[in-house]
């Protein structure tokens, strides 16, 4: 997430470079061929390009709100995954009866659900088919500018420091770690129930909470391991490309009625506009790219990372712990 009030055109502008060199050598051939050799059936007239621009502007303002509502998602569920995590935090604190080793218990408890949000991270930073992040190079220079927690540490030394030896083994040795967890949440719940530690009533509402963190947990797994259409993805990258190679046909129509008062050098204002006008569209189909997949590892991300600190260090603070953990600042404005 980018913390900044906008994008610096310093980092805008080499982000999006490639299309500019692409516009340019679209732009240049026709144009050159155009004024040397006078190719001038290379003029086209601006109605095609202008309907087809229009249909462009459609199909990409169409994927590019749709494309924010799968973001825009991500974080109304993180949303729900903090005020579930801040109301299992004081349920588990108060409904398990004090006993002499009850501290150790509320630790135990409130670890392992620590051990779920790292567990469940690490599972929505894993890298798909067909997320960008490490496919497109102008996506993996631009990871320079900041890191991802997940992809500098690994999941088993994460999960250490909140769960036993013996379950930080049964855990690893599983397909759905996340899921697990909270499977394991529960029989320890289940225990205590049966010990008296927690009353019937305490228990179906504490079980209640696994059952909504379950929830959550499905919603993030349906928007990772669900991609934006590829069809509605394919038809605007197809109708955008189109449209830039014949931007400069069309502006060649254009510019060349005015030779005749300005002369012929006005056909050279058909690179610019064209280079201008195709950047707009590429950047639009770029951006929408970025932000389809939330939870790839983008400077577009939805904080996790940062989010699941923020709950560890309200519920140690729940415990009556002081040495907490340090929140997750950002990297140049981009916060993970």
């Amino acid at each position: 997430m980018n913390t900044s009030s906008y994008y610096r055109l310093k980092h805008f502008i080499p982000w999006t470079r490639m299309k500019i060199y692409r516009m340019l050598a679209v732009s240049i051939v026709p144009t050159a061929l155009f004024y040397f050799l006078h190719w001038h059936w290379l003029a086209i007239p601006w109605v095609p390009v202008a309907l087809l621009g229009t249909a462009a502007a459609f199909i990409s303002g169409f994927r590019n709100t749709q494309t924010y509502n799968r973001a825009w998602e991500a974080r109304q569920i993180y949303g729900a995954i903090i005020n579930c995590s801040r109301t299992m935090g004081i349920m588990l604190r108060d409904f398990v009866r004090p006993s002499a080793d009850a501290p150790a218990v509320h630790r135990e408890l409130f670890y392992r659900h620590f051990a779920w949000l790292t567990a469940l991270r690490f599972q929505l930073r894993e890298t798909k088919s067909w997320e960008n992040m490490k496919t497109k190079s102008y996506n993996r220079e631009y990871l320079r500018y900041y890191k991802v927690p997940e992809w500098e540490s690994n999941l088993a030394d994460e999960l250490k420091p909140y769960l036993s030896e013996t379950e930080h083994s049964y855990i690893l040795s599983t397909k759905n770690r996340a899921t697990q967890v909270l499977a394991e949440q529960s029989r320890r719940l289940r225990e205590l129930h049966e010990t008296g530690a927690v009353n019937d009533y305490n228990y179906t509402a504490l079980e209640q909470q696994l059952k909504d963190l379950y929830d959550q947990q499905g919603k993030c797994e349906r928007i990772k391991n669900f991609p934006y259409p590829r069809q509605f993805a394919s038809i605007n990258l197809y109708f955008i490309n189109l449209l830039c190679l014949l931007l400069p046909f069309g502006f060649l129509g254009e510019f060349s009625k005015l030779m005749d008062k300005y002369g012929d050098a006005i056909i050279w204002l058909t690179v610019p506009f064209s280079v201008l006008i195709g950047w707009v569209f590429y950047s639009l189909e770029q951006i929408g790219e970025v932000t389809e997949n939330p939870f790839e590892g983008s400077a577009n991300d939805i904080p996790i990372t940062q989010i699941s600190r923020n709950i560890e260090i309200d519920m140690r603070e729940m415990l009556g712990e002081t040495e907490l953990p340090e929140p997750v600042k950002a990297i140049n404005d981009i916060l993970m």
